[in-house]
């Protein structure tokens, strides 16, 4: 008898991303649609199209037409791992801030997505990758936040496990 349970899947679906120079910004890299959808509060579906130019990111979808930082979306599995020129332009973004407590820390939808990906993750490697890329970038966050998803990586890896 067949698991009326659907293991995690990977979803594949076109990119709406679209690069506008011929000079690829260095954060261009961690440009996706779920980072875009946790910034708008809005779904995959309203998103038309995502413009990457040299500068900036143009964001068009349903009920948004923003330009957004590059500095602004947080780093993913897949691509070069951030390094210390990242980590200067993040926290140059971060001081620009209007918050002053929070002019040193990521913006907080960013523990979000780290928490919608360790969701995600479909196997034990992959969940393991995405806490060592939390764990490089631990200075994004505050403590409280750190331990909520320390916490939710403890949940998922037991999910896995059992």
């Amino acid at each position: 008898m067949l698991s009326p349970l659907k293991p995690k899947a990977l979803v594949i679906r076109e990119s709406k991303i679209v690069y506008k120079s011929a000079i690829v910004h260095p954060l261009a890299r961690f440009v996706t649609e779920e980072a875009i959808c946790l910034i708008f509060q809005i779904t995959f579906e309203d998103i038309y199209t995502v413009e990457c130019w040299r500068y900036m990111v143009y964001v068009h979808g349903k009920g948004v037409s923003k330009f957004v930082s590059y500095a602004d979306f947080p780093p993913i599995l897949g691509v070069q791992p951030p390094n210390k020129s990242d980590f200067v332009k993040w926290r140059k973004r971060w001081r620009k801030q209007n918050e002053p407590h929070q002019n040193k820390q990521a913006p907080q939808w960013w523990a979000e997505f780290f928490a919608y990906k360790f969701l995600q993750a479909h196997s034990d490697d992959m969940l393991h990758s995405w806490e060592e890329l939390v764990e490089l970038i631990q200075f994004a966050f505050n403590p409280e936040k750190l331990e909520e998803l320390r916490n939710s990586y403890h949940q998922e890896q037991l999910l896995l496990i059992s």
